[in-house]
This record gives structure tokens, sequence and C-alpha cells, in this order.
């Protein structure tokens, strides 16, 4: 990639990408949609419980980022031995780390979620689910590994089939297990915990097996598993620890959003969860363009070619903007029929609508915001990345508390606080790529 990436290779690199979060996000939507069936309190507990794990999930995540980040860098210094020892080195960290979050869990999680949740039925569905859930992490982290590697070498096609497994098997299984298909006991929203953590574990399976049998070891010194080089990990760490400190915040602050939603009552948080589900499947787009932008950033400078950045991040936008544009266009004729994915209760759907098109317009705003957060995640920068996540986080949940809380405003009105977050996120994004700082980073 040594000139400046064309629109056609940006969109090869981030169509496997899309697919893959298609069929990752099959996962949340199935969960979503089979528990909307179950009842609401199911729907809620899910939707909580599953923040909480999510939340912690992205420590590791994040570390996935910095690893990629690094990935791309050496891929475009053309060092590709040291690929493998970041990468080999990255997995040693991370099962440690997933041990460690497991622990904690199992420990502190009743009383944690016992403070924060205020309906006693709430929280009983909400452990219920998560004491099966946290044993994905372990399969989750691998895949989170292998992401990071396949991004930052910018060999992408193998997301989709890995994903597609997944979301496969996640289907099967949340049909098999809530509802009591096939043989197997109703186990409700245990069943819907149960079927996630196997689908990652099958997932994991694919991945690893089509790495050994597809990918050049010799050529990245892949899978060596040497010792522990703490050196490695430091330099990682040096990248990732305020990635995954930004990444957890984001969740962290989503899910204390939904602990505010929960104030206004479980119809409130029934309808919350669904939003959450299809705007998360609704911005797959400007997730995947902001891992292509985080990779290409990243390469461009390990290039020796910063004045290629700043075109690289105007076109994954313009691409990404025009992606999302018609999605939304789209979805906003057929609210009705989208949210019924999720409950076929008439008054639910009803009720949901109006949150449905506030969403679908911060969606924009979302689509050149994510680009260029990303960006400056991409150029190594990502203490200030963190910063300016902490600062859009702190904005976005007081707007949160005084519509919900103080105001007492209608649901729709509490998501409204949607568009303070992703104004606030662009600006700062946008000032500091515009300054320049980010040139001087070394790593």
């Amino acid at each position: 990639m040594s000139a400046l990436p064309s629109y056609r290779k940006i969109w090869d690199i981030s169509l496997p990408i899309i697919l893959s979060l298609i069929a990752q996000n099959v996962v949340n939507v199935t969960d979503t949609a089979f528990l909307g069936r179950v009842g609401e309190v199911e729907l809620g507990a899910s939707a909580l419980a599953g923040l909480f794990y999510i939340s912690l999930f992205m420590l590791g995540f994040g570390f996935g980022i910095g690893g990629q980040i690094l990935i791309a860098r050496r891929n475009g210094e053309k060092k590709y031995a040291e690929i493998g020892k970041i990468t080999d080195n990255s997995l040693y960290f991370l099962m440690l780390f997933a041990l460690l979050l497991f622990t904690l869990i199992k420990i502190f999680s009743p009383a944690a979620l016992k403070a924060m949740i205020a309906s006693a039925t709430v929280y009983t569905a909400s452990m219920d689910f998560l004491q099966y859930r946290i044993y994905g992490l372990f399969f989750a982290f691998a895949n989170v590994l292998l992401r990071s590697f396949y991004i930052g070498t910018a060999s992408t096609r193998v997301l989709t089939w890995n994903a597609l497994i997944m979301a496969i098997v996640n289907i099967v299984l949340d049909y098999a297990l809530i509802f009591g298909h096939f043989g197997l006991p109703a186990l409700g929203i245990k069943g819907a915990a149960i079927a996630s953590v196997l689908a990652e574990m099958a997932s994991a399976v694919f991945f690893f097996a089509y790495t050994l049998k597809k990918v050049d070891l010799q050529k990245y010194q892949l899978f060596r598993f040497k010792r522990l080089d703490l050196s490695v990990i430091r330099t990682t760490l040096e990248i990732s620890v305020f990635v995954m400190i930004q990444h957890f915040l984001s969740l962290a602050g989503w899910f204390i959003f939904f602990m505010i939603v929960e104030k206004l009552g479980e119809r409130s948080l029934a309808i919350s969860n669904i939003i959450r589900s299809a705007y998360i499947v609704l911005m797959i787009p400007s997730f995947a363009f902001g891992s292509t932008t985080n990779t290409l950033v990243s390469n461009m400078i390990g290039q020796g070619k910063p004045h290629f950045v700043i075109p690289v991040i105007k076109r994954v936008a313009l691409l990404n903007f025009s992606l999302i544009g018609g999605i939304v266009l789209i979805s906003a004729l057929i609210p009705r029929i989208l949210i019924s994915v999720y409950t076929s209760d008439p008054e639910l759907i009803a009720q949901t609508v109006p949150t449905f098109y506030v969403v679908m317009t911060a969606l924009f705003l979302f689509s050149f915001g994510g680009i260029l957060f990303n960006a400056v995640s991409g150029t190594a920068n990502t203490a200030t990345a963190l910063m300016i996540e902490v600062i859009t986080i702190a904005i976005y949940l007081i707007a949160a508390w005084i519509f919900a809380v103080k105001l007492q405003l209608r649901i729709q009105a509490v998501w409204a606080s949607e568009y303070i977050y992703f104004f606030i996120m662009t600006s700062l994004s946008y000032l500091y790529m515009k300054s320049g700082k980010w040139k001087h980073k070394v790593i």
C-alpha cells in the first residue's frame, strides 16, 4: 500500500469487516428478539447484564485495538517478524487478563448489580444471565487477538466467515436453549447466555484453525510461543492502556445510561434495549470504516507518508456517510417492521418508534465523528483519544441524567442526549487532527 488508498481499496478492506460485524451482531439481535418473546423483564435484564459484561470485555478489546495499531505500523514498515512477536505475547496477556476479569466478576458482580438495579426481578434475571455469560471471556479475547492481526495486516476477508459461523451457531442454540427445542431444556435467559458462549467458542476454534492452515506463519514468525517478552507487552500497553480505558468508559457510560433509564420503569428499559440492539446494527458501517481508518492511518504513518492521512480520512468518511445515509433513509420508512423483529407487542412497537427516529438522526453525526475519532487513535495518540472520550461521556451522562431524572422527560427525549455525545466527539476529534500535533508520535 505505497500510494494513497483508492476508494476501491478502502471498500475492499472495509466490506469484510462490515459483513463480519453484521454476522457478529446477529448474536445480539437474536438474543434480544428471542428474549422479547419471553418477557419484558428478561429483555431489560439481558440489556443490563449484557452491557455489564461488554463493558469489561471492552478492556480486552481495547488492548486488541492497541495491538492492531502496532501491527499496522509494523506492516507499513515491512517489519513482518515483529508482528508475530506482538501477536504471541498479546495472547499470553489476554488469557491472563480474561482469568483476572472472570474471577473479579464472579466475586463482585452480585453486590455491584444489586446496588445499581432497582427492580428485584430484573436483578435476579440479570444474575441468571451473567453467571453463564462470563465464561465467554476466554474465547472472546482469543477472537479479539486474531481480529487485530487480520485487520492490522489488511487481510480482512476471513472475518466474514468467522463471524458467520458464530452467528449460525448462536441462532440455532438460542432457539434450542431459550425455548427448549431439539430435546433440550427451556432455559430462558440462561439459555441465551450459554448459546452466546458456545458461539464464541466455535468462532475461536475456526479462527485458529484457519490461521494455522492459511497464514504464512514463517513470514510473520507467528505462533512461535517463545518465552513471555515483557518489553513487547509493555510497548503494546503503552498504546493500548488508553484505548482499554477509553473502550471501557464508552461501554460503562452506556451501562450508566441504562441505569438512568431503568429509573423510568421496565417499559422504558425494554424500549431502550430494542433501540440499543437496532442502533448497534445500524452503526455497523461506521464501526467497520472506523477500523479501516485506524489501520490505514497507522499504515500511512509507518510508511513515512503522514501527508496521506487527511486525504485517507476524507475518503473513508465520504464512503461511510454515503452508506449510512442510504441505511437511515430506508430504515426511516419501515420503523415498525424493524422493531417488530424484537417484539410482537403492538403497544411496545408503537412506543418505540419515536425513539427510533431520534437515533436515526444521530447516526448522521456518528458517520463523521466515528471516523475522525478512530483517526486520532490510529495516529497512536491514544491518550488524546481517551481525553476526548472522557470529556464527551461526562457531558453526555450529565445531560441524560438531567433529561431523565430531573426533568422526567419521555424516553425519546432522554435518547436525544446522543446528539450531544456525537457533536462533542466530532468537534474535539476534528480540532485535534487539524492541529497536526499527531505527526510527531513515534512507536
